[in-house]
C-alpha cells in the first residue's frame, strides 16, 4: 500500500525546517506534513504536552489513513512509538540517524543529552530523561524501513543503524559517506532519491521474526 500523507518528524532541537530541503525534492504525490514539537523552537509550547509520550500522541493523532513517517534523531523514537500504535496505517518509516528507542551506550555513541542542556537551555527537559528500550518491540514493526545514516556521526554511528536494523524484520540501511548527524538536512538531494525509491519499491512478504 502507498502512502496518502507523509509526515516529516525533526529531531530534539524541534527544526520544522529541516526536512524541507529533502520534502521538496521527494516526487511521492503524497501530501506532505511537517510536524513540529510543541515548546520546541519555533512552535509554541502547548498545555498537555509534557513528555514524549505527549508527542507520541500527537503524531497518532493525526494518522487518519495510509501514512508514512519520516524522522529524524529523535523524531525516530517518537515514529516507532507512533508506528507500534498504529501499525496497520503506518505503510512506510523512513528513520534518519536516531536511537531508535534502543540502548545504544555500548555502540559507540557520544553522550549528547548533556550538550543539548547546555547549547539550548530553553527546550523543554523531560526529552533527555527518556531512557525507554524498546528493542523487545522493535521486531512487531512488518512494514518496510528505510534507514539513513552517515558515516561521520558521533552521535548515531553506523553501529547503531546495523543494530536497529538487526532488530526490525524489513529494513534497509543506506550508509551515507562522510554526513554526520544532519545528512537529512545536508544531503538533501540523495535523500529525497532514497525516500523515493523506499515509497515506490514493490512490496515484499516480511519474514517472520525470530524467536
Amino acid at each position: 500500500m502507498l502512502p496518502s500523507k507523509l509526515f516529516f518528524l525533526p529531531g530534539a532541537l524541534g527544526r520544522m525546517d529541516f526536512w524541507l530541503p529533502a520534502a521538496e525534492l521527494v516526487r511521492h504525490p503524497a501530501q506532505k506534513l511537517h510536524i513540529g514539537w510543541p515548546g520546541f523552537d519555533p512552535t509554541p509550547a502547548a498545555p498537555g504536552v509534557n513528555g514524549i509520550n505527549d508527542l507520541v500522541a500527537m503524531v497518532v493523532d493525526q494518522l487518519d489513513g495510509p501514512c508514512a513517517l519520516v524522522a529524524q534523531s529523535m523524531g525516530g523514537v517518537v515514529a516507532i512509538r507512533a508506528a507500534l500504535v498504529r501499525p496497520e496505517q503506518v505503510t512506510h518509516l523512513v528513520l534518519a540517524a536516531t536511537s531508535g528507542g534502543m540502548d545504544i551506550a555500548g555502540l559507540g555513541a557520544q553522550d549528547w543529552r548533556e550538550l543539548v542542556r547546555k547549547d539550548f537551555p530553553t527546550l523543554p527537559d523531560w526529552f533527555l530523561n527518556d531512557h525507554e528500550d524498546l528493542s523487545g518491540q522493535l521486531s512487531a514493526l512488518g512494514m518496510p524501513v528505510l534507514l539513513l545514516w552517515g558515516d561521520n556521526d558521533p552521535i548515531s554511528p553506523v553501529a547503531v543503524g546495523e543494530q536497529l536494523a538487526r532488530h526490525l524484520r524489513q529494513a534497509h540501511l543506506h550508509v551515507i559517506e562522510g554526513a554526520d548527524h544532519d545528512l537529512a538536512y545536508t544531503h538533501a538531494e540523495e535523500v529525497a532519491l532514497l525516500i523515493d525509491q523506499h515509497l515506490n519499491a514493490p512490496p515484499r512478504q516480511a519474514p517472520r521474526p525470530v524467536r
